[in-house]
């Protein structure tokens, strides 16, 4: 049950994301949007990072969400990534993945869970592999995913996982799967995507 309080017949995510404090949840979404629009990190590094903080956030239409599927604009086939990819991120045995995709499925899980205690070791790692300006990206990434997906659970509006842009903004955004009836088009499919896993 949400934990604010919906208008009858409103969808509560759609609500929260369309109606309650504006000006923050458009800026959420254009950050949203920016990191799916604008992170220069391969698709699959991108999807081993963000795939992670999907089951850290425990969000299951996230788990389900497909960045080559569900935003064209990154320019990949639907099935790009293999399913075969997202059961090997974070799995003791991580065959077929580069160094770098598992180290943005590690950078992610730290940064969610064990922040205080990124090491050097893995930060020797990180440099061997990422250039600065790709960790930062990595990290803007991994910050949006960690706050919005647990935004939508902290107030319990993310059983359908998405997020439509505040019309003004004139996009429909989604957080993390299909828009349903009532969203304009499917997450990623909008001229500007928004708070998603």
């Amino acid at each position: 049950m949400p934990h604010i309080t919906v208008p009858p017949g409103r969808d509560p995510l759609i609500h929260v994301w369309t109606a309650l404090a504006p000006p923050l949840t458009s800026a959420a979404g254009a950050y949203s949007q920016a990191v799916y629009e604008y992170s220069s990190l391969s698709l699959r590094e991108f999807e081993a990072a963000r795939i992670t903080m999907a089951r850290i956030n425990d969000c299951a239409l996230c788990l389900d969400w497909r960045t080559a599927r569900d935003v064209p604009s990154r320019g990949a086939a639907p099935d790009e990534v293999p399913e075969s990819f997202y059961a090997a991120v974070g799995s003791p045995d991580p065959t077929g993945l580069t160094e770098r995709e598992r180290l943005a499925a590690e950078f992610a899980e730290r940064y969610a869970t064990d922040h205080r205690n990124m090491d050097a070791d893995l930060w020797a790692r990180l440099h061997a592999a990422y250039t600065d300006d790709e960790l930062v990206d990595l990290a803007l990434c991994v910050g949006s995913w960690l706050a919005l997906g647990r935004f939508n659970q902290v107030f319990d509006i993310d059983g359908a996982c998405r997020v439509p842009a505040h019309a003004t903004a004139g996009a429909t955004a989604t957080a993390g799967a299909t828009a349903t009836a009532g969203a304009a088009t499917a997450a990623g499919a909008a001229p500007a995507p928004g708070p998603r896993e």
